[in-house]
C-alpha cells in the first residue's frame, strides 16, 4: 500500500464517529496545553516589546485583536470547507464541524468588533465608523449569528446540515472583502501589514509577539473546534437513543 493510500484511508477511518472521538479524546489535552502555553508566552512577549512610537502603549491591543480578527475569518474558511464536505463528499462529519465551528468563530468575531473599537477610539477619536473593513466584519457576525440560528431551528440533523452549509458557502465571499477591503476602498482602519506580497511591515520586536500570540489562539480555536464536535456527536447520539427508547415504548404499549 503506498503512502497516499494509506494517508487517505487514516482519513477516511476518521469519519466513523467511534475512531474520531477517540482521536479528540488523546488529542485534545495536549493541544489545549500547547495553546494555553503559546498564548501566555506570546502575551509575555506583547507586554515586554516596546511601545509604537505613534500608537504608544495602546499598540499592545494588537496583540488580542489581530488574532481575534484572523480567527473570525479562518473559522469562517473550516465552515467553508466543511460545507463542501457535506454537499459535494457527504462526509458524514462535514455537517458536525460545521455547527460547532459557528458559535467559536461568533465569538472570535464578536471579540475582535470590541477590542477593534477599543483601540480605536485613541486612534480615530470614535468608537465606531462604517467603513469597509469594520462593516464587512461586522457583516461576518450577522452571518455565523445566521447560521447558528439556521442550524438551531430545524429538528433534522440533516436537512439543517444542508441549508446551512448552502449559506455558508454563498457568505463565503465576504472573506475576501474583508482582507481586501482596505486594499480597495479608501477607509480609516490601517492596511494590511502582516500579510502581504511584498512581506511584513511591522518591525520584529512586534511582529514576533504577534506571530506568537496568533498561533496561541489559533491552537486554542482547533482545541475549542474539537471540543465542540465531541459535544455534537454525543448530543445527537443521546437524542438518537431517546428516539429509539420513545419509539420502543410505543410499540411495546400497543
Amino acid at each position: 500500500m503506498s503512502d497516499a493510500a494509506a494517508a487517505t484511508g487514516r482519513l477516511t477511518g476518521l469519519a466513523n464517529p467511534t475512531r474520531f472521538l477517540a482521536l479528540v479524546d488523546r488529542v485534545v489535552p495536549w493541544l489545549g496545553g500547547a495553546a494555553l502555553l503559546t498564548v501566555a508566552v506570546g502575551l509575555f512577549l506583547g507586554f515586554a516589546a516596546p511601545e509604537d512610537y505613534q500608537q504608544g502603549i495602546t499598540v499592545r491591543i494588537m496583540y488580542i485583536h489581530v488574532p481575534f480578527a484572523w480567527l473570525g475569518m479562518l473559522c469562517y474558511t473550516v465552515m467553508a470547507v466543511s460545507a463542501l464536505g457535506t454537499l459535494v463528499w457527504r462526509h458524514p462529519l462535514a455537517d458536525v464541524a460545521l455547527k460547532a465551528a459557528a458559535p467559536i468563530g461568533a465569538a472570535f468575531t464578536l471579540l475582535a468588533l470590541v477590542t477593534g473599537s477599543i483601540w480605536g477610539k485613541p486612534m480615530w477619536g470614535t468608537w465606531w465608523v462604517w467603513d469597509a473593513r469594520l462593516t464587512s466584519v461586522f457583516v461576518l457576525f450577522l452571518m455565523y449569528l445566521g447560521i447558528i440560528a439556521l442550524t438551531r431551528a430545524m429538528d433534522d440533523p440533516t436537512r439543517a446540515g444542508r441549508a446551512a452549509a448552502v449559506v455558508a458557502l454563498v457568505g463565503f465571499v465576504n472573506i475576501p472583502i474583508i482582507k481586501f477591503s482596505v486594499d480597495w476602498w479608501n477607509t480609516l482602519h490601517q492596511p494590511a501589514s502582516v500579510i502581504r506580497f511584498d512581506g511584513p511591515t511591522i518591525h520584529p520586536s512586534l511582529l514576533v509577539p504577534l506571530l506568537v500570540s496568533a498561533a496561541g489562539f489559533t491552537l486554542m480555536f482547533f482545541t475549542l473546534h474539537l471540543m465542540a464536535m465531541r459535544t455534537e456527536i454525543w448530543r445527537r447520539r443521546v437524542i438518537a437513543m431517546r428516539r429509539l427508547a420513545a419509539r420502543a415504548a410505543e410499540g411495546g404499549g400497543r
